[in-house]
């Protein structure tokens, strides 16, 4: 067990510590944008009219709430893992903390296996080359590789990269937002549809509204995977709460924004028809611009940045849980000279390159649909954490660390749990997605408790402070 000293200032691991606030706040800014306001625009648009906004605020709600507790649980245990060690430490129940973990790495591998996927699709648009399902395939996986490389060389290098790509994905939707109200303030919109709810005949506006913020919630995410980041950043404590809660900020006014200025110049109905929104939106407020083009290969930098930025979530939640014993030994391995969880880079890649090749062969309905499972695999997962939350209380730490009012984890908890549920009219096939990945981690479970059978149940007391 780890001292109190060790725990308090931090310095008790094996990974490179490199993230300071600048690092760390892109990582958690171009984590939320991703690849999802990108698509979303048009779909949130669909189901709310013109009030597209609307969705988005009320998601950045409930993901405040639940990163107020993710913020609580990093600076009291700053620790790789994250939510499955939150919850390992709060019920000790191997079989639960399991699943957590595995919910959270099929979150982070399913978004990777498709925006690399994506990552392929766009370069071959951008080089003018019309691809068929197998030379996309052979792209993803290549794609795939190159950034397990990246990942091994080290969190310096991947930072970076993260650094480069952020700063191109927030390029193309500040250029979304500057042409958007440029050509607002030549006359070319129509702000009447911005506060119209015209929703479908056979939703209410509440019902509506609910089903677009699970919706758009899918773009709000990606806030929790910096906890996995906490043993590769200097003085988490410290830096975690004002960063993250930035970073959550300046995503939700983005997002507003963007979707202000994509129903504003672009009818509800044409804008929701479109597979590229965002470039509807500067071709109509700059005709003269090469957009068909230019935002392609935007894109395709974003959709790169997501996969980066979960393969290594994913690789540090292995990581992370294995030193924690709930997963074999040998996924806790760290390289002595990059210092990187090579063994648990080998095998998330290893998922991942699996999850391309099942993607490829899905039919489109399924493809379509994995974004809402992410999204809905995760409500269920900030549940458990905003509960862990209020578990926790009893167990004290010697160190100062951030704590929020008790009756924000019940809010967070309580609205989860109903973004979950079918009422807000989410699709079938995403839960049964969501349950034949469950259904795998069960599999999974069974054969890590055949390889270490003294992990029945765990004592939260033993557990690495």
């Amino acid at each position: 067990m780890a001292t109190a000293e060790a725990t308090t200032t931090g310095q008790d691991t094996q990974l490179k510590r490199v993230m300071g606030p600048k690092l760390l706040l892109l990582f958690i800014v171009g984590d939320i944008l991703g690849t999802g306001v990108y698509a979303l625009t048009g779909q949130v648009a669909a189901e709310v009219g013109g009030a597209a906004w609307a969705p988005f605020l009320v998601a950045f709600a409930v993901a405040l709430l639940t990163a107020f507790s993710y913020l609580e649980l990093v600076t009291k245990y700053p620790k790789a893992a994250g939510a499955a060690l939150y919850v390992h430490k709060a019920f000790g129940v191997h079989f639960l903390t399991f699943i957590i973990c595995f919910a959270v790495m099929c979150s982070g591998l399913t978004s990777a296996a498709t925006a690399s996927n994506a990552f392929a699709a766009n370069l071959f648009a951008a080089m003018g080359m019309k691809a068929d399902a197998g030379m996309v395939t052979l792209g993803a996986v290549g794609f795939m590789l190159l950034v397990m490389i990246v990942n091994f060389r080290g969190v310096s290098e991947s930072v970076k990269a993260n650094v480069v790509l952020t700063l191109i994905e927030l390029s193309g939707l500040l250029l979304v937002i500057g042409l958007g109200f440029y050509a607002i303030a030549g006359g070319q919109a129509d702000f009447s549809r911005v506060v119209a709810f015209d929703t479908p005949e056979d939703k209410s506006v509440f019902l509506a509204v609910t089903s677009a913020t699970a919706l758009a919630f899918f773009a709000m995410v990606g806030f929790e995977d910096s906890v996995n980041m906490a043993e590769e950043t200097h003085n988490p404590n410290k830096i975690f709460p004002k960063v993250m809660l930035t970073g959550l900020g300046i995503t939700a006014v983005i997002y507003v924004l963007v979707s202000i200025c994509a129903v504003a110049l672009i009818p509800v109905g044409e804008l929701a028809a479109s597979k590229t929104p965002l470039v509807l939106v500067v071709q109509r407020a700059a005709p003269g611009l090469p957009m068909g083009t230019i935002m392609p290969i935007i894109s395709m930098f974003a959709v790169a940045n997501s996969a980066l930025i979960n393969m290594m979530m994913a690789s540090r939640l292995l990581y992370g849980m294995s030193r924690q014993g709930v997963l074999p030994k040998f996924l806790a391995s760290v390289h002595e000279r990059t210092r990187t969880p090579w063994a648990a880079i080998l095998f998330t890649t290893a998922l991942g390159l699996g999850l391309i090749i099942l993607v490829s062969n899905s039919d489109s309905e399924a493809i379509r649909s994995l974004g809402g499972t992410t999204a809905l695999l995760l409500l269920g997962v900030f549940a458990f954490v905003n509960v862990a939350v209020l578990v926790l209380r009893r167990d004290k730490v010697e160190h100062e660390h951030f704590r929020i009012q008790t009756f924000f984890p019940w809010l967070g908890a309580i609205a989860c749990i109903f973004l979950v549920t079918p009422v807000t009219g989410r699709d079938v096939i995403q839960y049964q997605v969501a349950g034949w990945l469950l259904l795998l981690g069960v599999v999974m479970w069974g054969i890590t408790m055949l390889v270490n059978r003294n992990h029945a149940r765990l004592d939260p007391s033993k557990l690495e402070d």
